[in-house]
């Protein structure tokens, strides 16, 4: 049993280890992210051989940003790979490079709103103008998806929000905020079960630590799945 709702983070530290990962959880999972911290240790490689050779979907969760024509030419050499969702921060003029560069792939481009691990205070120490951290989600969020984003990545927490926009008619919320019920937060701020995050307008959710960590991460991944379904 798999469910593409489920994306589990392979958040480990090299391909070897992420190859071991994805061989426990076999035919329980069918989509995975691999992120930033992977990138030296293979995670292209990876994402590719999961891909070709297994038949997984991929998240390649790279939040790029830089000027216009250096996205766009990072974007045009990830979507060779044939992968299928990528990450850039949300900034209008990076979403509309990075959809040039996507152009003539199956490659949906995902806009960062506001990373979950922040709050207020973290956006006042990094100088983001005043108000509600929900508020300011929501405002990103559609600026991205007027650019062109197939969808953002969001805290649950906002996504039913942002599935009210008008902007965001046929686009995809994918959340990483997301914990089964008495699991450790970890370094996540603004998140919900499974569940709740279904119910409040998610199309896909990451999920990492609380899989990989399991002693079963194949019943850990099927725990949420059931989860989702039933919701």
């Amino acid at each position: 049993m798999s469910d593409d709702r489920l994306i589990v983070a392979l958040d480990v530290p090299n391909i070897v280890q992420g190859m071991e990962l994805a061989s426990r959880l076999g035919d329980s999972v069918s989509f995975y992210k691999i992120g930033l911290g992977m990138l030296t240790g293979g995670g292209l490689a990876m994402a590719n051989e999961l891909k070709q050779e297994h038949g997984k979907r991929i998240f390649l969760d790279m939040k790029f940003f830089d000027i216009g024509a250096t996205v766009e030419a990072a974007v045009r050499g990830i979507a060779q790979y044939d992968l299928d969702f990528l990450t850039v921060h949300g900034d209008p003029h990076v979403v509309r490079a990075a959809k040039e560069g996507a152009a003539g792939s199956n490659l949906k481009i995902l806009a960062v709103t506001i990373l979950t691990s922040l709050d207020r205070n973290d956006l006042d120490a990094s100088c983001y103008k005043a108000g509600d951290v929900a508020d300011l989600v929501l405002e990103r969020a559609g600026k991205a998806m007027l650019a062109g984003a197939d969808g953002v990545i969001a805290s649950p927490q906002e996504a039913a929000h942002i599935r009210a926009l008008p902007e965001a008619n046929g686009k995809l919320i994918v959340t990483p905020g997301v914990r089964p019920a008495g699991a450790d937060l970890g370094d996540q701020k603004r998140v919900m079960t499974p569940a709740e995050a279904i119910r409040a307008g998610v199309d896909h959710m990451v999920v990492g630590r609380p899989i990989h960590k399991a002693a079963d991460p194949a019943q850990a991944a099927r725990a949420i799945i059931e989860e989702i379904q039933s919701a």
